[in-house]
């Protein structure tokens, strides 16, 4: 497995594109200036130490030097040893709404934003839970499944849009059987959902999943994300709000939070429910309840050893570095007027 310790200074790469654009640009300047002196062949009698190729040469090792140098202050390092471990935690799956109306702004920037912040903060602060994320409108898609990799929950986070599902609508119901789906059940660990949601249930029956999730011995949890006065729900073209939805009568939309429906599946799940505010997401107040999850010891292969390997990067980049600097610009002329091939007619 390879990995990256500082991998910030990768993004120093998008700077050789930059210098071999200016270096191009640079060069042809120098070769229409020197055109412009006159002929060719009697502007290089004159200019004999004058190299043309060897600014490249010294370019293209600077560049590979420059390259190499940034990606070994980045200090890559190789997992040398995977080792299993015990691990005692419990199964949390995030059941995320990303139909329209979370676009609504009432929770500035909006509801969808808000969730995906207090999710980023939950993530930050698990530890050997495992967490995976499910996805809903019309439908339900698995976005991540139950990992301990929290990076890579964080990566996939960053990943979520209204657009991800094409079927508009909000099938809470669904994404709690889709849970129910993911789950490992034989591994023992104890299994909790958190429905992140404005609670606009249009599809199915929310409330008898929920009911068959806590049979299984699964906490069903709410958030619920918006106002009782709702607001309306933007619409974006390239990124830009060009109006709001409106109704088969050309009224604007206004979405709304479904308290009663929430508290409804939370009350069939045995869970929390908690209305979030720009202040506080309330998943404090669902972990909590979570916690009260018994927690098992389940196996985690991860590697443990990496070894650094920015020393042959470095190493490399010197001696490019080193060889560069011995290169002169000029031609030599003692080896120019060496002519090894050259055959006399005697």
């Amino acid at each position: 497995m390879l990995r990256f310790a500082h991998i910030e200074f990768l993004w120093g790469l998008a700077a050789i594109p930059v210098l071999v654009l200016l270096f191009i640009a640079v060069s042809r300047w120098k070769k229409r200036a020197v055109a412009s002196l006159g002929d060719k062949t009697v502007v290089g009698a004159m200019m004999p130490q004058v190299s043309f190729s060897r600014p490249w040469l010294k370019f293209i090792l600077f560049t590979v030097a420059f390259a190499f140098l940034l990606i070994g202050a980045a200090d890559p390092q190789i997992g040398s040893k995977m080792e299993e471990e015990k691990r005692k935690g419990a199964d949390l799956m995030i059941l995320l709404d990303v139909s329209n109306s979370m676009l609504s702004q009432d929770m500035p920037p909006n509801r969808l934003e808000n969730a995906k912040q207090a999710i980023a903060q939950l993530i930050d602060n698990l530890h050997n839970d495992r967490i995976g994320i499910i996805v809903f409108a019309g439908e339900a898609y698995v976005q991540l499944p139950i990992t301990t990799d929290y990076s890579a929950a964080k990566l996939f986070l960053n990943t979520i849009n209204t657009n991800m599902v094409p079927t508009q609508g909000t099938a809470i119901g669904a994404a709690i059987d889709l849970g129910m789906k993911s789950f490992d059940f034989k591994d023992g660990t104890g299994k909790a959902m958190i429905i992140i949601t404005d609670g606009e249930n249009h599809e199915d029956d929310a409330v008898s999943s929920a009911k068959y999730a806590a049979g299984q011995d699964v906490m069903v949890n709410v958030i619920g994300m918006g106002s009782a006065n709702g607001s309306p729900i933007p619409i974006y073209q390239n990124g830009k709000e060009v109006g709001f939805h409106t109704d088969s009568t050309g009224h604007t939309v206004i979405s709304k939070l479904n308290e009663d429906m929430c508290k409804e599946i939370t009350a069939a799940g045995k869970g929390a429910y908690v209305r979030a505010t720009n202040a506080n997401s309330g998943l404090n107040i669902v972990m909590d309840q979570v916690n009260k999850v018994q927690r098992k010891t389940y196996d985690s292969k991860t590697f443990k050893d990496f070894e650094d390997r920015f020393q042959f990067f470095l190493g490399f980049a010197f001696l490019l570095l080193i060889v560069e600097f011995f290169i002169s610009n000029r031609k030599s002329l003692r080896l120019s007027g060496l002519k090894l091939f050259e055959v006399k007619n005697t």
